[in-house]
C-alpha cells in the first residue's frame, strides 16, 4: 500500500505538478517556435528567385495542420489548404462567407467567436469541435487577427491545433485522480501528508499537515487535522515526531516504527516515506491504530507471568495433594490396562499386604501376584474388568482375610490421559466392615423400637379389644352351650339359628384379627397375578350399595391395564375401606370415582413417593367430600387415629391399607386440599411376565367341589383339637392322613418310607422348629413336596418377606372345614400356581 501511494503521490494531486501536464505545455510552445520558425524560414528564401507569395503558398498547402485565411469584413475565404478541406469536407469556397460555408459543418459558437475574434483583433481559440466523420475526435482552432499596414484588422489566419494527445494525458491523468482519491478515501489505515517549515525551534523543525484521509481520525484519534501545525497539536512530544520524520526527508530513505501518541493514548504502527524530491519538503504517513494489539500483548503477558505463577503453584499444590493422598485413609489404587499397577497411596499399601500378605510393587502385575490366592483373584479382578472397559461405579466387596470377613466399598473411575482418552482405570476403597456392622445393629434396634411402639399403641386398646373379643366368645360359647342343651333334650328343630350365630361371631373375629395384622405388617400374604381392573367391576356393586344412594359413583377403567402380583382379596378390602372412608367425607352427598393407570414413576417422582422407580399400576379413589388438611394428612397412616366422632372409627382403616400395599412392594399417596375433595391412589407394582389371574380363579372353581382320592397328607400342628378337625374332614372325604404335634416328630414322618402328597403345616411350632424350618428340612428329603402353611401370625422373615415360593400356599385362621378342604384339594389335584 504504501508503494502505490508512493507511486500516486509522485504524479497526483494539489501537492504536485503533473509531468505529463508539464510535457504538453512544452509542446505547445513547440509548436509556436516552429510556426515562427516556419515563418522565418520564407522570409529568408526571399531572394532566391521565387516570389515570397508562392513560397508561403507551398508551405501553407504542405502543411499538415488544417489552415485557412479569411479576408475582409464579411470573412470571405482567400486560402485554405488541402487538411483544411478534408477536416471539414470542403471543396471550391474560395470568395465565400465563412458564415455562409461553415454554418452547416460547425457550432454557432466556433462561427461566433471568428467574428468576435476580427471585432476585437484579438487572438481567439475555439475548442473542442468535433471532427465530422470521426466520432470522439476532438481540435480546437486558433483565430489570428490579420493586420494591413495601418494596424486594421483585415481579416483572420485560421490554424488546426490537435488536442488528442491532450485529451488523453487529462483522461489517464483524471482515472489515476479517481483511483487515488478512492484509495485515499477507503483504505483503512491512516494516511497524511506533511510539509515542514522552518519554525520558531529552527529550520524545518515543525510540519503542518496539507492532506489526511478520514481514517486518520479513528486511527490517531485527532479530527479536522488538516491545516493543523504539529507543535500545535502535540507540543510536548513534538520533538521526537520532527525528529523521525526529517530524517526521512533528509535521507530519502522510508522507515517503518512504533509509537505512542501520548495526546491520546494511542499506540500506532507507522510507515513514512519522502513524497518527490527533498525540496518539497513533504512527507506520507501511513499508520494504523494498534492500542488493543498492545493492549493484548501486555494482557498476554500479565497472563504468562500468571500462568508461570500458577504452575509454580499448581506444582505446589500437586506435591501438597500428593502428601495429602498418600497419607489418606482411603485405599487409592491406579491401574493400567495390562493390570499392572501405575500407582498406590501409603493406605493401599499396607491394606494389601495386610489382606494379601505381601506388599504390592508399581508395575505389577495383578493376575501374577494374586495367581497362588485364586479365591481372591476371582473377587478383585471381577470389578477391575469392568472398570478398564470405562464404566464408572461403587461395588460393595466382601474378602475374607485373617481376621475373619472384611467388606470394602469401592468406587471405581475411569483414567484419562490430557485428550479424554482412557489409559486405565483407578479406585477409592474404604472399609466398612465396621459400619455395616453398625448399621446392622442401628437396623435390630430400629425395627424393635418400631415393634414396641406399634405394640404400645395396641396395648392402649387393649381393654377395647379385649371387650370385643369377650362379646365375640361369649357369642360363640353361649350358641355351642344352647346347641348342646337342645341336643340333650332333643329339641333339634331350631339349631341352625345357633350354628350361625357362632359362625357370624367367628367371622367377625377373624376380621378383626386381619385388622390389626395388617396394622403390624404381620399379616401373611397370598398374592397373585390380578387383574385389577376385574377386580374393580366385580366391587363395583357392592361399592354403590356400601356408600348410599346420595353419592354418585363412577369407575373409569384403563385400556390394556397391566397385571399386578398382589393379594385380591386384601385389596378388595383395601378397595372397600377407601370408599367407606370417602363416603363418610361426603355427609350431603357428592360424586366418588374409582379409576385405574398404568403409571412409569421416575427417579425424581420416586423419591417424592418414597419407592422405587419403575412401572406401576394405580388404582384411585376420588371424593368431592370436605377434604383433609396438610396436619390430617401427615398423621392419616398413623393407627388409631381418626378425624370422625368417638364410637364412628376405629383409627385402624388407612393404617390397615397402607401395611397391605407397602408389604406388598406399592406405595399409598394422598392429594388432598380443604373443601376441595381428596384423592386416595395406590401404587401397585406391575407384573412383568405376563400372567393373568384367570387360571388361578378356575382352580379355585375347580376347587369349590372336592374330590379326593386315597392320597396322604401330612398335618402338623401343636393343638390337638384343630388336628382333629382337619383329620376328620380329610378322611371324611376319602384322604389318608399321618399327624404330628411338633416339627422333630412330623421329620422323622418325612423321612420315613411312608407317601406323603402334601404337608400342612403350622408356621409357629414348639420344640425349636417351626413351620418354615420344617418345610425347608423337608423338602430337602422330598424336594417335590408341596406344602400348606396354616397361621393366625407369622413373621415375614419365615416365610420370605410375604412371598411363598412355588409349590407353597399359605391359609389364615381362623378357616372354615370347606376353605382348608378346597385349598388341599387344589393343591394336590389342580394346576400349581405359585
Amino acid at each position: 500500500m504504501a508503494a502505490l501511494l508512493s507511486l500516486f503521490l509522485c504524479r497526483l494531486g494539489p501537492i504536485v505538478i503533473s509531468d505529463d501536464v508539464e510535457a504538453l505545455r512544452h509542446r505547445l510552445q513547440a509548436l509556436e517556435a516552429e510556426n515562427a520558425q516556419l515563418r522565418a524560414s520564407l522570409a529568408a528564401t526571399a531572394g532566391d528567385g521565387v516570389s515570397a507569395d508562392q513560397r508561403f503558398r507551398q508551405a501553407f498547402e504542405q502543411a499538415p495542420a488544417a489552415m485557412a485565411v479569411l479576408h475582409g469584413p464579411e470573412l470571405r475565404f482567400e486560402y485554405l489548404n488541402p487538411a483544411y478541406q478534408r477536416l471539414l469536407g470542403l471543396d471550391d469556397v474560395i470568395g465565400q462567407p465563412a458564415r455562409e460555408v461553415l454554418a452547416t459543418r460547425m457550432a454557432r459558437r466556433f462561427i461566433d467567436l471568428l467574428e468576435e475574434a476580427y471585432r476585437r483583433g484579438r487572438a481567439v481559440r475555439a475548442r473542442n469541435f468535433e471532427v465530422p466523420g470521426r466520432p470522439g475526435h476532438q481540435v480546437d482552432f486558433s483565430y489570428q487577427p490579420q493586420f494591413d499596414g495601418l494596424g486594421r484588422v483585415e481579416g483572420l489566419f485560421i490554424q488546426e491545433i490537435d488536442i488528442a494527445e491532450q485529451r488523453r494525458v487529462e483522461h489517464a491523468f483524471a482515472q489515476e485522480r479517481e483511483r487515488y482519491e478512492f484509495l485515499f478515501n477507503t483504505m483503512d489505515e491512516g494516511f497524511c501528508v506533511i510539509e515542514f517549515f522552518d519554525g520558531p525551534h529552527g529550520p524545518l523543525s515543525d510540519y503542518v499537515h496539507i492532506e489526511a484521509n478520514p481514517a486518520y481520525a479513528e486511527h490517531a484519534g485527532i479530527r479536522n487535522v488538516v491545516g493543523q501545525k504539529l507543535r500545535e497539536m502535540v507540543g510536548e512530544e513534538a520533538d521526537s515526531w520532527v525528529e523521525r520524520y526529517a530524517h526521512v526527508l533528509h535521507s530519502g530513505e522510508p522507515i517503518r516504527f512504533e509509537q505512542e501518541l501520548i495526546a491520546t493514548g494511542r499506540h500506532l504502527e507507522i510507515s513514512a516515506f519522502r513524497v518527490g524530491p527533498a525540496s518539497r519538503k513533504q512527507v506520507a504517513v501511513l499508520f494504523q491504530d494498534i492500542t488493543q494489539r498492545k493492549q493484548a500483548e501486555e494482557s498476554l503477558r500479565q497472563l504468562n507471568e500468571t500462568l508461570e505463577a500458577r504452575v509454580r503453584d499448581a506444582n505446589e499444590a500437586r506435591r501438597v495433594l500428593a502428601g495429602v493422598v498418600d497419607g489418606a485413609d482411603a485405599l487409592i489404587f491406579i491401574m493400567g490396562f495390562d493390570y499392572r499397577w501405575i500407582a498406590i497411596n501409603g493406605s493401599g499399601m499396607r491394606e494389601y499386604e495386610r489382606v494379601f500378605g505381601a506388599r504390592p510393587q508399581i508395575g505389577e502385575d495383578l493376575k501374577h501376584a494374586l495367581k497362588e490366592r485364586p479365591e481372591h483373584l476371582d473377587i478383585v479382578i471381577a470389578p477391575w474388568q469392568r472398570a478398564l472397559a470405562g464404566e464408572e461405579f461403587e461395588v460393595v466387596v466382601p474378602l475374607p482375610t485373617e481376621q475373619g470377613m472384611r467388606h470394602y466399598e469401592m468406587h471405581f473411575s475411569r483414567l484419562n490421559d490430557s485428550n479424554g482418552q482412557q489409559i486405565g482405570a483407578y479406585q477409592f476403597v474404604y472399609d466398612i466392615t465396621e459400619r455395616l456392622q453398625e448399621q446392622e445393629r442401628l437396623r435390630v434396634a430400629e425395627d424393635a423400637l418400631r415393634q414396641s411402639q406399634k405394640m404400645e399403641a395396641v396395648g392402649q386398646l387393649t381393654g377395647g379389644i379385649a371387650h370385643d373379643f369377650n362379646n365375640l366368645l361369649t357369642s360363640i360359647s353361649g350358641s355351642l352351650e344352647l346347641l348342646q342343651m337342645r341336643l340333650g333334650q332333643g329339641r333339634l328343630g331350631d339349631l341352625d339359628r345357633y350354628v350361625s350365630a357362632a359362625q357370624s361371631a367367628a367371622r367377625r373375629a377373624a376380621s378383626l384379627t386381619h385388622r390389626l395384622l395388617a396394622f403390624s405388617r404381620r399379616q401373611t400374604l397370598d398374592p397373585k397375578p390380578t387383574n385389577v381392573n376385574r377386580l374393580v367391576t366385580g366391587m363395583e356393586e357392592l361399592v354403590r350399595r356400601s356408600v348410599g344412594p346420595h353419592i354418585t359413583t363412577e369407575v373409569v377403567l384403563a385400556a390394556g391395564l397391566w397385571s399386578s402380583f398382589i393379594d385380591a382379596p386384601q385389596l378388595e378390602n383395601a378397595l372397600l375401606n377407601l370408599c367407606l372412608n370417602a363416603r363418610d367425607a361426603m355427609p350431603h352427598g357428592g360424586r366418588l370415582t374409582i379409576e385405574t393407570a398404568n403409571k412409569w414413576i421416575d427417579d425424581y417422582a420416586a423419591r417424592g413417593r418414597n419407592v422405587p422407580p419403575g412401572q406401576y399400576v394405580s388404582l384411585c379413589v376420588t371424593d368431592t367430600g370436605t377434604g383433609m388438611s396438610p396436619e390430617v394428612i401427615e398423621h392419616a397412616f398413623e393407627p388409631f387415629f381418626t378425624t370422625k366422632p368417638l364410637g364412628e372409627g376405629t383409627g385402624l382403616g388407612l393404617s390397615m391399607v397402607y401395611g397391605f400395599v407397602r408389604q406388598s412392594g406399592g406405595q399409598v399417596c394422598i392429594y388432598s386440599e380443604v373443601g376441595q375433595g381428596t384423592t386416595m391412589c395406590l401404587y401397585l407394582p406391575r407384573l412383568y411376565d405376563g400372567s393373568d389371574e384367570a387360571d388361578a380363579e378356575t382352580v379355585e372353581a375347580s376347587a369349590e367341589e372336592p374330590n379326593a382320592g386315597r392320597e396322604t397328607v401330612l398335618i402338623v400342628d401343636d393343638e390337638p383339637a384343630i388336628r382333629m378337625l382337619v383329620i376328620e374332614v380329610l378322611e371324611g372325604q376319602g384322604y389318608t392322613t399321618l399327624e404330628a404335634g411338633d416339627g422333630p416328630s412330623a421329620l422323622k414322618i418325612v423321612q420315613s418310607d411312608a407317601r406323603i402328597d402334601l404337608l400342612v403345616t403350622d408356621v409357629g411350632l414348639p420344640a425349636g422348629m417351626n413351620g418354615r424350618q420344617l418345610a425347608d428340612l423337608a423338602r430337602q428329603e422330598r424336594p417335590e413336596l408341596k406344602v400348606l402353611f396354616i397361621t393366625g401370625y407369622a413373621e415375614n422373615s419365615v416365610i420370605g418377606n410375604g412371598h411363598l415360593e412355588p409349590g407353597m400356599r399359605l391359609l389364615t385362621k381362623p378357616f372354615t372345614m370347606q376353605a382348608i378342604a378346597s385349598r388341599i384339594h387344589e393343591m394336590i389335584e389342580g394346576d400349581q400356581v405359585g
